[in-house]
């Protein structure tokens, strides 16, 4: 055991360290606290994680821990940890100051898995980038270049992410809405609910429910529009959803819940997403070049030439 070359093993046993590491750490100072993390603060742990990467990229060669990271040794055990995690997470209902497997965004475990998988994807990004071929390294690149955007910016974005509620009546314009703590807040736009529209199947339950209202802000802008199920309007930065009604009134409901959430990471999450679609494409395209037949009807292949075959003596 970690006699060089470092194995599987080894990746194991770093990504359980981390598991305990994560379980010390909730143990003695709880919960992470992501409020502590929001912008300026995000930003600058951003600028600071990159640099770390780089830093541990350059010095590779003289610590033989750094390079372990870029390998499959220890990519392969820390991708199982993270999707074990995240199979827990998916499986439990998440609520916020839940117990350990019901709030694991906010897990030590779960966190510094995250944190050790996006450290190994950048390593990996700068290796291939040392001695780069655009056919052979660009699908590579845009997929794992997504998904270490896609994994840092979700979760330093989870610090600004706001997540509100706000209670309409009938012609009442209302700009107040309640956070997770149940915190009243004031927002610089007001919605006024105009007319709340049910439609019910035959016998009687819910079939659509929709409010009609308008929004103004501001700037100025006063937009009439109709918010369904599913169906969020987007107003500066602002996602509104319809939540609740009056279920007790049903379809002489005077009252609308929307849920508003605000992301402004998201664009670069859904960035992410796309540079790691455009490597897949990228993909897709190159193999049916690569498998494409020649002239001859044969499929391209490296090219021997005539005389490779036959080893050169020289007298």
């Amino acid at each position: 055991m970690w006699i060089k070359p470092w194995t599987l093993k080894e990746g194991c046993l770093i990504g359980a360290g981390l598991i305990i590491a994560g379980l010390m750490l909730e143990l003695s100072v709880g919960p992470v606290v992501w409020d502590a993390f929001s912008w300026p603060v995000n930003g600058i742990v951003l600028v600071g994680f990159l640099v770390m990467i780089a830093i541990m990229h350059l010095l590779r060669r003289q610590v033989y821990a750094f390079s372990f990271l870029s390998t499959y040794a220890a990519a392969i055990p820390a991708i199982a940890f993270a999707v074990i995690l995240t199979l827990v997470m998916g499986l439990t209902r998440q609520t916020v100051n839940g117990t350990w497997i019901n709030d694991m965004l906010s897990f030590w475990p779960f966190v510094l898995i995250y944190v050790y998988v996006a450290v190994i994807i950048g390593l990996a990004v700068l290796k291939r980038l040392g001695h780069f071929q655009w056919k052979r390294d660009t699908p590579f690149l845009l997929n794992h270049l997504g998904l270490f955007l896609a994994l840092t910016c979700a979760t330093l974005g989870n610090a600004d992410m706001q997540r509100l509620k706000m209670i309409t009546a009938v012609g009442e314009p209302e700009w107040r809405v309640m956070d997770e703590n149940q915190q009243v807040k004031e927002l610089d736009l007001a919605i006024e609910l105009q007319q709340f529209i049910m439609e019910q199947y035959d016998d009687g339950s819910p079939k659509r429910f929709a409010s009609e209202l308008n929004i103004m802000t501001k700037s100025g802008k006063n937009i009439h529009t109709t918010i369904d199920v599913n169906k969020p309007v987007e107003v500066e930065g602002w996602k509104i959803y319809q939540y609740g009604y009056d279920t007790a009134a049903g379809p002489q409901s005077q009252i609308s819940i929307f849920e508003l959430v605000r992301d402004p990471w998201l664009p670069l999450v859904y960035i992410g997403i796309g540079l790691m679609l455009a490597g897949a494409l990228c993909m897709f395209v190159l193999s049916q070049n690569q498998c494409k037949p020649n002239a001859d009807g044969q499929a391209r292949s490296a090219e021997v030439s005539p005389d490779s075959s036959k080893k050169r003596v020289t007298p």
